[in-house]
């Protein structure tokens, strides 16, 4: 069973009146799937806790801007630590360069227009990758 790998900021976390919170839209698409998932953000401590990240459904990974999402090694270092393979995972995100990083390593990704929220076109992503 395949791994989603879910963008927290401006994907799954966004912010609503200043404050930061699970947008549970996307939050209620997820749980329709019983596969692992693990939300990956870059944010250092004081951004986890801005985010709201201590407070996830899922396990939360980050490496705290050392490097960002944009470099490979990133992604490297997820499959390494949850000892998952690219053929294992699937992933989303809003940053296009990140999205990038993560194809240059072969992980199936797809680009989540946050401005959007598209979530018809998430779960169909979701459908036929996972």
């Amino acid at each position: 069973m395949k791994t989603i790998l879910v963008d927290a900021v401006d994907a799954f976390v966004v912010e609503e009146r200043g404050s930061f919170k699970v947008f549970q839209d996307m939050h209620n698409l997820l749980e329709t799937y019983p596969n692992p998932k693990i939300i990956l953000t870059g944010a250092n401590d004081e951004q986890y806790l801005k985010f709201g990240l201590d407070k996830m459904p899922y396990p939360v990974f980050t490496l705290k801007h050392n490097p960002e999402k944009t470099d490979p090694k990133y992604f490297e270092t997820l499959l390494q630590r949850f000892n998952l393979n690219k053929d294992e995972v699937v992933y989303f995100e809003h940053n296009p360069q990140a999205v990038k990083s993560a194809e240059s390593v072969g992980l199936k990704s797809y680009f989540y227009d946050s401005a959007k929220q598209d979530l018809v076109a998430l779960k169909e992503f979701l459908d036929n990758n996972i």
